[in-house]
């Protein structure tokens, strides 16, 4: 089979739906692949490269006549019609805001996939363009907003007096409000951060942000969190409670970049005009929800607005493509990996497989019907609440294994019972044991009870170096075992042998983890 790559359009015209690189991959998995001339040039990606790679170079209507289609861009009437028939295309198809478009393809028998209907689900998660372009969204908005604002992110003090830090508030903590808290941080500036849903809080924290709160007396019963890892539609008490805290932290921020978005929904409205206007004369928002209403009154989709006090809106529908190097790069990764779930014999023959959950998620149109909307996934990032998984007035049931419970419980008197043990056992030891035990043993117990309250509060982004600290105690200990190894007891040589096998492997084990961390960061040698 043949696979396209026609040109992205107006729209993101600097991307391109594949790079050289990914070239090979495609021939690799048996295709013939088939680029637009010049779609590469927005991207630094010349037609040379693709033809070295082993691309054809075609004409528009040749790229959107290849058996399987790639678009970068928006689908239109006119695209549809330039498709042969039984053809498949892959693309951004906003499946939920294009009914009409659903219409077209199933009636020209298009089979269908849509990369923004990708489920939330961990396998997943390399084919998640959506993911991928809103990260360097998130990027770019930091970006865009510092290049309006009048001042520096970060704070100095200088001979000529001292400059206070930009105050930046970031409105939902998805994979694109993460990417603008890292950014802003990056840069110095002073970052809160809000999401409906409570297990993101820690994610906030550790990005360096601080979590902005409601106040928990007007939100008892109501929570953020979804079954498909989204936010849902707030409720009259989120509302009326955000409202308070939106028209607070607006009044005190300097930069405010929204990214909240309910699936198949309209963008809610967040900050309102009279918000706007309470700003300071030069603050900056960003609306990366532009392209869905905005969640601001004031944000027009593609333009920039500034407001009656001089707040700049920023509705700009176009972020990622303005890093379109990087934006094609993961765009590429991610249909590569599509491609590849759809091509298990690596033979150039696309083949859907309806039976996977994530090729049916992403399956709008197919044999000229509309399978969308898809069957829903359940793929809630916290545990359902105790109080709604089981009857009203009964706890909720425990999971068993076979052959017992999952965690056996204690109850009050058998845990006392241990700890009375436990007592009598030291007590037996002590008494027979030299008098530098005790003093030993005190060392011991401080050190765990000071150990166990030092880890506990260190921030997340600090766990790496904790671990090189543990290695650094854990060789203490390998060495210490190895000079009682020696000693006439036996009871000393088996104690110190079970000790340097337990550091040896804490050591090597954390020396290995680390070495797999670092390897993250560093760049190939291509």
């Amino acid at each position: 089979m043949q696979i396209g790559f026609p040109s992205a359009g107006t729209a993101n015209a600097a991307m391109v739906g594949v790079t050289p690189s990914a070239v090979q991959s495609f021939i690799d998995l048996g295709y013939h692949v088939a680029v637009e001339q010049g779609s590469g040039a927005g991207a630094s990606f010349s037609d040379e490269s693709f033809a070295d790679a082993g691309a054809e170079l075609v004409g528009h209507e040749q790229a959107w006549g290849s058996d399987v289609v790639v678009s970068v861009g928006p689908v239109g009437p006119d695209d549809v019609a330039r498709l042969r028939p039984q053809a498949t295309i892959i693309g951004l198809l906003n499946p939920a805001r294009n009914p009409e478009l659903l219409s077209a393809l199933a009636l020209a028998e298009i089979t269908a996939l849509s990369l923004d209907a990708v489920p939330r689900i961990s396998r997943a998660q390399s084919l998640d363009v959506l993911s991928s372009l809103s990260n360097i969204a998130g990027y770019r908005a930091v970006i865009e907003a510092a290049n309006e604002y009048g001042a520096l992110f970060g704070g100095q003090v200088t001979a000529a007096g001292t400059v206070k830090p930009a105050r930046v508030l970031i409105v939902g903590a998805g994979v694109a409000g993460l990417a603008a808290i890292a950014a802003a941080g990056n840069l110095g500036a002073i970052v809160r951060a809000f999401d409906l849903r409570p297990e993101v809080g820690e994610q906030i924290e550790s990005m360096g942000a601080q979590v902005v709160r409601l106040d928990s007396a007007h939100l008892e019963g109501v929570s953020g969190k979804s079954s498909d890892g989204y936010a849902k539609e707030m409720t009259r008490e989120q509302a009326s409670s955000t409202a308070t805290m939106y028209a607070r932290e607006s009044q005190a921020a300097d930069i405010i970049i929204t990214t909240a978005l309910i699936p198949n929904k309209p963008a809610p409205e967040l900050i309102t005009a009279e918000m706007v206007a309470a700003m300071k004369p030069g603050s900056v928002i960003v609306d990366l929800a532009a392209a869905n209403g905005g969640n601001c009154a004031l944000t027009q989709a593609g333009e920039r607005v500034v407001s009656d006090n001089g707040v700049i809106v920023l509705g700009y529908t176009d972020l990622a493509s303005r890093l379109p190097r990087q934006a094609s790069q993961l765009f590429a990764n991610n249909v590569v990996n599509l491609v590849r779930l759809m091509t298990p014999e690596a033979d150039g023959q696309c083949e859907l497989d309806l039976d996977d959950v994530v090729q049916a998620h992403m399956t709008v149109t197919r044999a000229g019907e509309i399978t969308w909307p898809p069957p829903a996934v359940s793929v809630s990032a916290t545990p359902p609440d105790e109080q709604s998984s089981g009857s009203v007035g009964h706890p909720p049931e425990r999971p068993e294994k076979a052959g017992g419970s999952l965690r056996p419980s204690q109850s009050p008197a058998a845990r006392r019972v241990l700890v009375g043990i436990g007592a009598l056992a030291f007590v037996v030891i002590a008494a027979n044991s030299p008098p530098a035990l005790l003093s030993h043993f005190m060392v011991l117990a401080l050190a765990v009870v000071l150990g166990y309250y030092v880890i506990s509060r260190v921030n997340h982004a600090l766990h790496t170096p904790l671990m090189a600290e543990t290695n650094a105690i854990s060789g203490i200990i390998l060495v210490g075992a190895v000079l009682q190894i020696g000693s006439s007891s036996a009871l000393v040589t088996v104690i110190s042998f079970i000790a340097i096998v337990v550091a040896s492997i804490n050591v090597f084990g954390g020396f290995w983890v680390t070495f797999r961390m670092l390897s993250m960061f560093r760049k190939d040698d291509s």
